[in-house]
């Protein structure tokens, strides 16, 4: 990779759209992503702002770690709110604008003649019917699928993973403007619990429809059969977790399913520590950050591979276990939970593919990227299809022609 100098971004102030920040209750692994590549251009000599939805556990303005936040309106009144405030000018000069688009882009290619990034974690399409059955998931669709690649269709874009650069492919996106640069890994904090003597699991991220937490329960119900000591922890909140705890209830779970609300990173790490295995049965993922963080200690991870980045954060049969079918999930579950050899020779896996995807080395990626950018040049990566630690550290970078903003 051609990397970046600290003073590539010197003087530049770089702006971005994002609908939650990581202090949000609703926030996740998405917005650590993000968080982490604005502090990677301030490291780099540029300012960052990002402009996210209001909440009450936090101020409308606040510097964190030389990051800007701008928090206005709310998840809806945000789109127009960020528009208004970037066709106003009330950021000050910006130089670029990194649009986040989780489903909905910003709009801001609209509004302002500065260069735009679109960043896309992954593509909704599985999603729109389950959140918003009917006219406005099919609009939701409509706009993601249709409007966004054709309002963009000159701009620069980012992927987090190889899955994620073939859905904007099917979309009509280019591949030649589209750079994959995947997530890191924090160092664990120190924690002094160790692993549980019973089959302790354990679910972390939001609560919501698509992350199918359904799924680990049925799991855990099923090796309760022959394993009565089993538990499963979930880790995290969001608008489903009613919806979560009726289920429990009516599977008769109640007693051996814990649900944690949102934990300090300690507290999660903790509950890593002491957990056998990590159920991750999303129905999508652009990544899953929480691969790597189970990793870290130690702990591998049951995923569908068809949820995406999954294939790429999980090494099958290596740092964990890739699936098709529920019913592949749970006997999964049961083989790891029963066989110590092999889930801690799948552990060990993990916690040395947590060592192989760094912030660093990924904010220097965006970092390259937005520079490019800011040239004037469009940019993709021809990344190995392997993720071994050695590979993922030559991707590949190629200007592929101008980008017309």
């Amino acid at each position: 990779m051609q990397g970046a100098s600290p003073a590539t971004l010197a003087g530049r102030h770089i702006v971005f759209f994002n609908w939650r920040d990581t202090t949000n209750p609703e926030g996740g692994g998405s917005e650590r992503y993000v968080e982490a590549m604005a502090r990677g251009v301030v490291a780099h000599g540029g300012r960052a702002t990002i402009f996210c939805a209001a909440h009450d556990q936090a101020p409308a303005d606040e510097v964190i770690g030389g990051v800007e936040f701008v928090r206005r309106g709310n998840h809806v009144a945000i789109y127009l709110i960020g528009a208004l405030r970037l066709l106003l000018g009330t950021f000050g000069k910006v130089d670029l604008v990194v649009d986040v688009q989780n489903g909905l882009p910003f709009f801001t290619r609209l509004v302002t003649r500065a260069p735009v990034v679109v960043l896309v974690h992954h593509v909704h399409r599985e999603q729109w019917p389950i959140v918003y059955p009917g006219l406005v998931g099919r609009l939701g669709w409509w706009i993601e699928r249709i409007l966004a690649p054709w309002l963009y269709r000159r701009s620069q874009y980012i992927a987090v993973s190889r899955a994620t650069r073939g859905e904007l492919i099917a979309l009509g996106i280019g591949q030649d403007r589209i750079a994959v640069i995947h997530n890191g890994t924090s160092p664990p904090p120190a924690v002094e619990h160790t692993r549980s003597t019973q089959p302790t699991l354990c679910v972390l991220g939001r609560l919501v429809p698509h992350k199918q937490v359904e799924h680990a329960i049925d799991a855990v119900v099923a090796l309760r059969e022959t394993h009565p000591d089993a538990h499963l922890i979930v880790v995290g909140n969001g608008w489903w977790d009613a919806d979560l705890s009726e289920y429990v209830a009516k599977e008769g779970a109640a007693d051996f399913v814990t649900f944690t609300g949102h934990v300090s990173e300690r507290r999660k790490h903790e509950i890593l520590a002491q957990s056998w295995l990590m159920l991750l049965p999303s129905l999508k993922e652009g990544w899953g950050i929480v691969v790597g963080e189970a990793g870290s200690q130690g702990v591998p991870t049951i995923a569908y591979s068809t949820a995406g980045g999954t294939r790429e954060s999980i090494s099958h049969d290596k740092s964990g276990l890739l699936v098709d079918t529920p019913a592949a999930f749970t006997e999964a579950v049961r083989r790891l939970v029963e066989d110590d050899a092999e889930r801690e020779r799948l552990g060990r896996g993990a916690h040395a593919m947590s060592h192989t995807f760094s912030w660093a080395h990924s904010q220097g990626s965006f970092v390259h990227v937005l520079s490019e950018v800011l040239k004037g040049e469009r940019v993709s990566s021809e990344d190995p299809d392997g993720p071994s630690p050695v590979d993922q550290r030559k991707r590949s970078w190629r200007r592929t022609g101008r980008v017309a903003n």
